[in-house]
């Protein structure tokens, strides 16, 4: 028998092969127990999923699909971030994607300190005018009302996504338009880490009253103006959410909401007064914010119920900008008048502060002056607020003051005593709701509010500074804490409203020049002067002015009146022809009924086109009576679709500055010019015999602006194609560019209207013929008055002939006695 012999070495092997083996196994019995826990709790996972899909209200745990949602870093937490204070969540539905929750978006919604996102029903889809569009299509969520649903999934899908990275949460409707600014600073005065439910508070109207099951005690903020839930609210919440879906008492989702919250969080919707004003609801529905913005209740809210036309909202959204842009200047004149107190106390003059330097190479304003970003000049806008600012040398300086009652009086006008012109009494109200606002801004800490009852009177005047008003105001004072009292006052308000500059851009063909690309486009222009090649130069190195370059057709209906067109083909000449502006005329030519000059304004042309062999002038005879009308028309129809046209009469004077806004104020596809002419008054009654009148005279003796008339006006062929061009059917004198502007205003082509200077219409007699309609020889007549003489010259005539007032009290007592 063998004996077996034990080697050390052999066993040592052996037991070192054992350890790894027992590892290698341990590792692969402990990944199989890992993997079977995770499947297991996968399989129990989707077990639950598919219970609690078959329990009601309680689809909650199937994950959203969602597009462009906002993204956050890791280290952006509460308190981190000045865009992580709020998140907004906007209920919308898939019909309105593409138009009111993209006016949110581009308007308010890029403006949050915080992100917001749009939840609609489970089939939305991203609409293709706005690809970014924040949008969470809740999965098994349709688009019917009441939004229950969807409004309770949209409050958990933010705290399971974004709960610990924001201090508040707004649930809104796609229809509210919310001042982000205002927004922010009511939130950062709140202590986020209280439950808070702030809105503005219901109980329901009074058909709804005690069917809302409400205790007396109960209330929920309503959803229209928003509502605003603290990040302690939605944590108390959201875990009972299913709970609140099952228990519905109303069909009401802001009720229910409201009871979700009293149930869970124990705390009611905010009962402040205040909340009507500053989440404010207008009851007018679909005209709500259609009209007139400048009211105190658009002034004073935070958010603004409904708007439900999507031009509303950009058209709101502007309107908030320039209140932005208005208290912007006031705190660039407050710094401005900072500098200037400091300047004085420093003895320093004020003329000096453009390249003063506060430091060895530190300038106090670190841009050139006049450049983009020059803040101001300090001399002008530095100038503090008062009635006294502008200190006139000599008496011939010292600006009246115009009264302003139930009329206003005026000193500087013709006509002393006059109504209340629009412009006047729409800055009284401006100047009016600033003050009360400022009088109430401490009224809930007081205790008391003023509320404006009338304006008795008032004075007011323009300097070279600003506008100066005094105003005397019935008011009423109410105090509502402690003793209840109600007085009528009167208060004197003294009122300074400085001028902010003069700021100028400049637009080619409506698109603003920007300064840089401009200087960088001249850089290039450089390098592109041996485009040609070396063999090749090309030195002609003058640019091309894309303003003068464009080509303005003018279209010139012409019956008789030989002498005034042989004026109007002098300036024509002057302006155009010898100077070379890119222009051409088209004469559209009728005969006459009683002047034999139609041949002789041919020949008249004719050598016109002889002398200036390259200039474009054409003569188009036209048979029949005269109408203006068709004769526009007709030469439309000879240019192209982007040619600029202008419509001109005989009687038009101008100049190349004409010329030159007629281009940079006419834009294809988008706006049309209607300049103001001036219109001369008949020279032989304003200078007599002696003095032959100044063609470009601009004065109130001389003439008048004619702002009612609309013959005069430059566009291009597309867009008079696009307004329908004018009314053919209208023979004779007027009423044709009358009907064409309304055309205009019915369109989507913008009018731009100026009074033009180097736009005047020469005297003529006018003649009104009995042929013509009732409506148009009442025009005419009336013009025909207008262009005699102004006021101030017409009563002078009378003081100096007392006979003329006499011959019309005559006439009228006659007038009367017929009558009678």
């Amino acid at each position: 028998m063998d004996e077996v012999t034990f080697h050390p070495v052999m066993r040592k092997r052996r037991g070192l092969a054992s350890a790894i083996l027992g590892l290698i196994v341990g590792l692969l019995l402990g990944f199989l127990i890992q993997s079977y826990k995770i499947l297991s709790s996968s399989s129990q996972h989707q077990r639950l999923n598919v219970y609690a899909s078959s329990m009601p209200g309680s689809r909650l745990l199937i994950k959203p699909s969602a597009r462009n949602v906002p993204k956050l870093e890791d280290d952006e937490r509460i308190n981190s971030s000045s865009t992580s204070l709020v998140f907004v969540g906007v209920m919308t539905a898939s019909k309105y994607l593409d138009s009111r929750a993209k006016a949110v978006y581009e308007t308010w919604g890029k403006e949050l300190p915080g992100k917001i996102a749009f939840f609609s029903s489970e089939n939305s889809v991203v609409p293709n005018n706005c690809p970014d569009l924040p949008l969470v299509a809740l999965p098994r969520v349709d688009d019917t009302y009441p939004p229950q649903k969807k409004s309770f999934m949209m409050l958990q899908y933010m705290w399971n996504n974004y709960g610990d990275r924001f201090e508040w949460f707004l649930r809104a409707d796609d229809d509210v338009y919310v001042r982000t600014d205002r927004l922010e600073q009511l939130l950062r005065s709140v202590n986020s880490n209280r439950a808070m439910y702030i809105g503005q508070a219901g109980r329901g109207n009074s058909e709804e009253f005690g069917l809302l099951s409400l205790e007396y005690d109960e209330n929920f903020c309503m959803g229209g103006p928003g509502v605003i839930l603290s990040r302690e609210t939605l944590r108390r919440i959201v875990p009972h959410i299913k709970y609140c879906l099952r228990h519905l008492y109303t069909t009401h989702e802001d009720v229910e909401l409201g009871r979700c919250v009293q149930k869970y969080a124990g705390i009611p919707c905010t009962w402040s007064y205040e909340m009507q004003s500053i989440l404010y609801h207008n009851s007018s529905g679909a005209q709500a914010f259609t009209g007139n913005l400048k009211k105190k209740e658009v002034h004073r809210a935070i958010t603004l119920h409904p708007v439900k036309n999507p031009p509303h909202m950009y058209r709101l959204h502007n309107y908030m900008r320039g209140l932005k842009i208005q208290d912007l200047q006031q705190e660039r004149l407050n710094l401005h008048r900072d500098i200037y107190t400091m300047a004085k106390q420093l003895g320093i003059r004020v003329e000096n502060l453009k390249n003063y330097e506060i430091a060895d190479r530190v300038p106090l304003f670190p841009v050139k002056p006049y450049s983009k970003l020059y803040p101001g000049d300090t001399e002008i806008l530095g100038v503090s607020a008062g009635l006294r600012s502008f200190k006139p040398t000599t008496s011939d300086e010292v600006i009246p003051w115009d009264f302003l009652s139930r009329s206003e009086y005026s000193l500087g006008d013709s006509n002393p005593r006059r109504r209340i012109h629009s412009d006047i009494k729409e800055g009284l109200e401006d100047i009016t709701r600033e003050v009360m606002a400022s009088i109430n801004a401490c009224s809930r800490q007081r205790g008391r509010v003023v509320e404006e009852r009338s304006t008795l009177y008032g004075y007011r005047r323009v300097d070279s500074y600003g506008a100066d008003t005094i105003l005397d105001l019935l008011l009423v004072y109410r105090k509502y804490r402690g003793r209840k009292v109600t007085l009528p006052v009167r208060r004197h308000v003294y009122l300074h409203q400085h001028f902010t500059g003069v700021e100028m851009r400049e637009t080619v063909n409506g698109v603003e020049v920007d300064e840089t690309q401009k200087n960088r486009e001249s850089d290039k222009s450089l390098q592109n002067i041996f485009r040609g090649g070396f063999l090749n130069l090309n030195f002609n190195f003058e640019e091309v002015d894309p303003v003068k370059d464009k080509m303005v057709h003018f279209i010139l209906p012409l019956s008789g009146r030989y002498e005034i067109f042989r004026r109007f083909l002098q300036n024509y000449e002057e302006i155009c022809l010898t100077s070379g502006e890119r222009t051409a005329l088209l004469i559209m030519l009728y005969h006459h009924r009683t002047e034999n000059s139609f041949n002789r304004t041919i020949d008249l042309v004719e050598r016109l086109k002889y002398k200036y062999r390259s200039a474009s002038i054409d003569i188009i005879p036209i048979s029949g009576t005269f109408s203006r009308a068709k004769a526009l028309n007709y030469g439309v129809s000879r240019l192209k679709n982007n040619d600029l046209m202008l419509f001109i009469d005989v009687d038009i004077a101008f100049t190349e500055s004409a010329l030159y806004r007629i281009r940079v104020n006419t834009l294809l596809d988008r706006q049309m010019y209607f300049p103001v002419v001036f219109s001369q008054y008949d020279p032989k009654i304003v200078y007599g015999d002696t003095k032959s009148p100044d063609t470009f005279a601009i004065n109130e003796m001389a003439g008048y602006w004619r702002q009612f008339g609309f013959g005069i006006v430059s566009l291009y062929k597309q867009d008079y194609k696009h307004v329908g061009g004018f009314n053919l059917s209208i023979q004779g004198w007027g009423k044709e560019d009358v009907d064409f502007y309304e055309r205009v205003i019915k369109s989507s082509i913008k009018i731009f209207r100026a009074a033009d200077k180097d736009l005047v219409h020469v005297y003529h007699d006018v003649e009104c013929s009995k042929d013509l309609s009732e409506t148009q020889w009442s025009m005419c007549m009336g013009t025909k008055a207008d262009t005699l003489a102004g006021t101030e010259t017409l009563a002078q005539m009378i003081y100096e002939n007392p006979e003329i007032l006499q011959y019309a009290k005559a006439r009228r007592a006659n007038l009367t006695r017929a009558a009678g």
